[in-house]
């Protein structure tokens, strides 16, 4: 699943790379879109990807946090299973 995560994100910033491009063959320069910050963003995705993959885990994984978790979390506490 990483590995296809990594490339959804490559293929963004190769997305990102080619309205750069055209927007630069039409004559238009924007200061903030440039190879350097197309990349510093890529970058940040792929941290930050990960990290909100390993947050939501943890949190359907948790049995603090919902209803139905803490009633799980009894229920798994009555049958000795926890």
């Amino acid at each position: 699943m990483t590995d296809k995560l990594k490339q959804y994100i490559a293929l963004f910033g190769g997305l990102l790379s080619a309205v750069l491009l055209f927007l630069q063959s039409l004559g238009f320069t924007f200061t903030w879109f440039t190879d350097s910050t197309i990349d510093a963003f890529i970058n940040a995705l792929f941290a930050a990807v990960p990290f909100i993959l390993i947050v939501y885990g943890v949190y359907k994984n948790s049995y603090i946090v919902t209803k139905q978790a803490k009633e799980q979390e009894e229920l798994l506490k009555q049958k000795g299973l926890k």
